[in-house]
């Protein structure tokens, strides 16, 4: 062999034996990115979006060249608290997670997604083939009611839920889950265990006298931005 030909071969084979090498290394790393990825867009208790990950899933909607109209929704528990101080932060974390994995499922099953935003809140975006907001609040509610069994006990949750319909261009902070906000707060003023859809010139309902900020607004959302 040519002394040319002998340098070429013992390049291929350096190269060939450094990529062997390295393969380890470059598949960790690369492991290592997508866990990284995924955690900046996924609630660590439920697994489901957080709310950066609704911001990138709303994003995505709105990219599509025949964007329509969707339904969003922002579901409350109802008295979720009582459960912590009755059961213990342990049983409540196991009722989110059951509570998150049939919200997941439906959102799913209609082409959607969802995502915890903060405590015992959640959003979904659904596009608007998914019907009307009457049958998704009610489809919503009746999962969220079903028992859910936490040790050799059975546990009954209800939601509060607000609807709102927007063009996917909507900004999704300031227009979408803004309206389904009020929307939601709406339902809970109205008796809780229901569901409001919002409508032009809706505003939040008027705050009941109480001592102090109500716990909600002295929650923090779980990805640590501001709500």
């Amino acid at each position: 062999m040519s002394r040319p030909l002998l340098m070429i071969a013992t390049a291929v084979v350096a190269y060939a034996l450094g990529r062997l090498t390295a393969w380890p290394t470059i598949h960790r790393l690369r492991h290592q990115l997508e866990d990284t990825h995924r955690s900046m867009l996924h609630d660590p208790l439920t697994g489901m979006l957080n709310r950066a990950g609704l911001h990138a899933a709303h994003a995505a909607l709105a990219d599509k060249p025949s964007a329509q109209p969707i339904t969003v929704a922002l579901i409350d528990l109802d008295d979720f608290k009582h459960v912590n101080d009755t059961h213990g932060h342990d049983h409540g974390d196991d009722l989110l997670i059951a509570i998150g994995d049939r919200i997941t499922d439906l959102a799913a099953i209609h082409g959607g997604a969802a995502a915890r935003l903060a405590g015992d809140e959640y959003a979904v975006l659904l596009p608007t083939r998914a019907g009307d907001p009457d049958r998704i609040a009610d489809a919503l509610a009746t999962i969220i009611a079903e028992p859910v069994a936490l040790g050799t006990d059975e546990h009954f949750v209800t939601a509060s839920i607000g609807l709102a319909i927007v063009e996917a261009t909507d900004p999704l902070t300031d227009v979408a889950l803004h309206r389904a906000d009020v929307a939601m707060y709406h339902a809970k003023r109205n008796g809780r265990n229901r569901h409001a859809t919002y409508q032009p010139g809706m505003t939040m309902p008027p705050a009941p006298h109480r001592r102090g900020p109500r716990l909600r607004d002295r929650r923090r959302p779980i990805d640590g931005t501001p709500a």
